[in-house]
């Protein structure tokens, strides 16, 4: 394995890096998360026409850059550092890579161009609070228990000879739900005998579709209940041979690894902001951060960030390890958090405050995705450590 970054991969992050430190500060993002659709679209039209951020590992062929898992983790990098509120999590890194692992040749040359352009947005649409799941992190997905199961719970999708499939049900916590212009909703088929789960494309402005925006602790992430009465659904792939619990897999592996590399980014800022704090605020005469106990601290909380660094970009290289290293990153973010609002003392400790975006990202990510000790489990599962062997040892 050779860690060093190209010249191009350095070139990507450093841009990104300077576009965001001019155009997405703390205030930019309570701003942009206060808009209708919950992110600065001119910012995110930018992002996506000059730096390609829509369609990064998207192929050239479909109006991507072209490039890997590991520029896309970089990217996920730097907008972890600065919350940037945008649709890459739910577009580049789940809905899009389905189409183009699923999709028929027409589906994806119709549907891929315009979200690797950024002119629209997507959005993977799983029942609940199933997403980790349904992407592999927590547990097995091939039973299909996270889309709700049977004749209750989830959507449902019929067929009829006169319009094709039908889809009716609910998800709650869809991410940027409200906004997306193009839906994959994960549906059962085939009565309840016969249950399976396929994805459905389905559009914005379809008939029958309801979205409501909800309330949620992390602003940066939008989140929405989605409604389907009687919608019009077209199957992703054409036909239901596609192995659909493979392809969510391997994109719950790249999104693990983005993800991973989201919250090392926001770590590590949240660690430079109260570094540079604890210099400037005074106790007794002295900055804090000549205390040696404070130095103790911040010490500490950097080597557990470096560690988590390390570990996401490891999974950018080997997705196997994804899981892992999203436990160590939020991880890692959840202790730079809260040693944040510790250390920035009575004005960190007001929702107000900039260290709250970090706390309530690191609060939120687990919830969604984790938590760490699923994430733990599961990938110890894998790897044999709960088999017979190990068993067997431990009597």
């Amino acid at each position: 394995m050779d860690a060093t970054f190209t010249a191009e991969q350095d070139e990507i992050r450093r841009t990104l890096h300077e576009v965001l430190a001019k155009h997405c500060g703390p205030q930019d993002v309570k701003s942009a998360v206060r808009t209708p659709l919950g992110y600065d679209a001119a910012l995110w039209g930018r992002l996506s026409a000059e730096l390609g951020l829509a369609g990064l590992a998207l192929p050239e062929e479909y109006g991507g850059v072209g490039c890997t898992r590991a520029e896309l983790a970089l990217a996920c990098e730097e907008t972890g550092r600065a919350l940037l509120p945008s649709p890459l999590l739910a577009t580049a890194v789940l809905a899009a890579p389905l189409i183009a692992a699923l999709g028929t040749e027409t589906q994806k040359a119709a549907l891929l161009p315009s979200l690797a352009r950024g002119e629209r947005s997507a959005t993977l649409v799983v029942p609940g609070t199933g997403l980790a799941l349904a992407l592999g992190l927590t547990g097995e997905s091939a039973d299909c228990a996270w889309a709700g199961g049977g004749r209750a719970g989830g959507v449902q999708a019929r067929r009829t000879p006169e319009d094709g499939w039908r889809l009716y049900g609910e998800a709650g916590q869809v991410l940027d739900g409200h906004s997306a212009q193009l839906l994959l909703v994960a549906a059962h088929t085939g009565g309840f005998a016969r249950s399976r789960t396929l994805l459905f494309v389905v559009h914005g402005d379809a008939a029958g579709l309801r979205r409501t925006r909800q309330t949620t602790l992390d602003e940066t992430r939008t989140q929405a209940r989605v409604q389907l009465r009687d919608v019009e659904g077209e199957l992703l792939g054409g036909d239901d041979s596609v192995d659909l619990h493979a392809a969510l897999a391997a994109v719950g592996r790249t999104a693990a690894a983005c993800l991973a590399a989201e919250a090392v980014g926001a770590a590590s800022e949240a660690l430079e902001r109260t570094v540079a704090y604890v210099k400037e605020r005074e106790q007794f005469g002295r900055a804090i951060g000549s205390f040696q106990a404070v130095k103790h601290r911040l010490a500490d909380l950097y080597v557990q960030v470096q560690a988590a660094r390390s570990a996401a970009y490891y999974a950018s290289w080997d997705p196997g390890a994804g899981a892992l290293a999203l436990a160590q990153g939020l991880d890692a973010l959840r202790s730079a958090a809260s040693e944040a609002v510790q250390l920035h003392g009575g004005i960190g400790f007001t929702w107000e405050h900039e260290a709250h975006l970090y706390f309530k990202r690191a609060a939120a990510d687990e919830l969604l995705f984790g938590p760490v000790h699923r994430l733990r489990g599961h990938a110890a599962e894998q790897a044999g450590l709960f088999g017979p062997a190990a068993r067997e040892v431990t009597a």
